[in-house]
């Protein structure tokens, strides 16, 4: 018997993943609206934090996104 719930399990973390990605984009967004034009040492650690995490929501919602059947190639062009 196939079990149908592990899908739409999938798909909620797969949400959930997506909303964090989102969330840490977002974060990264607000931090450079209120940069000061001529960024300190700590703006340029937190800007590498956010992009850290960012990063890492990034790599979990492909990896959700492989888990719910999403997987798709390469989205670069092999034209130069």
């Amino acid at each position: 018997m196939t079990d149908l719930y592990p899908a739409a399990d999938d798909r909620e973390i797969l949400r959930q993943a997506a909303a964090a990605h989102t969330s840490a984009a977002r974060d990264v967004e607000a931090f450079l609206r209120r940069l000061p034009e001529v960024p300190d040492p700590a703006d340029v650690t937190e800007y590498a934090n956010l992009l850290t995490r960012e990063e890492r929501a990034r790599a979990d919602r492909e990896a959700a996104a492989d888990a719910a059947g999403l997987t798709i190639g390469s989205l670069e062009s092999d034209h130069g």
